[in-house]
Parts: C-alpha cells; structure tokens; sequence
C-alpha cells in the first residue's frame, strides 16, 4: 500500500496557511484586513504566512490605494490552485485510505 500522506503538501500543515487558500479558493480578492479579521490573526502572524505562500508562487499580492490609504488585496494563482486542491483530494484519499468500513 502506497503511503497515504506522501501526496500532502507539507506548505498546507499550517492551519493558517489552509485557511488562507481555502477564502481565497472561493473568493477572488481578498484584502489583508479581512483574512486578518476572517482568521483573528495578528498582523506579523498573518504576515509571515502570505509571505510564505507568495515565495511559493501560490498567492499574488496586489497593492493600491484606496483614496490614500494603502489597500493590500491577496488572490489565489493558477499553482496555488492546483496545489491546495492536490492538497484536499490526497486528504480526502488518506481519509478514504484509513476507512476499515
């Protein structure tokens, strides 16, 4: 039997990562405020992880201006895409997978 987690992407182990690309899997923009507020995260928490997910091509960053108040808004790419949903069917596979049913 093949090894059931060996299909997970270990960037998605981070609840907060999972949860980042589950609202914007779903929602085409989302700014920092609301995935702050959507995760009740802190600034530097949420921070390091958009990081991360943009170092790894899986979430764009669009900075503008509202007025003149920055607006930082975040959106998934086509890689992220692929990866996070990779990501739920090899868990829905490990789920299966364990099942003695």
């Amino acid at each position: 039997m093949k090894n059931p987690i060996g299909n997970l992407n270990k960037i998605f182990d981070s609840r907060i990562r999972m949860g980042v690309m589950s609202i914007l899997l779903v929602n085409t923009e989302v700014s920092f405020n609301d995935l702050k507020q959507l995760l009740e995260l802190t600034d530097g928490n949420l921070a390091s992880h958009l990081i991360n997910l943009e170092e790894n091509g899986f979430i764009k960053v669009h900075k503008g201006f509202i007025g003149r108040k920055t607006n930082t808004t975040y959106s998934i790419t086509k890689a992220g895409e692929k990866a996070f949903k990779d990501h739920l069917e090899a868990l829905e596979s490990m789920i299966r997978g364990v099942h003695k049913g």
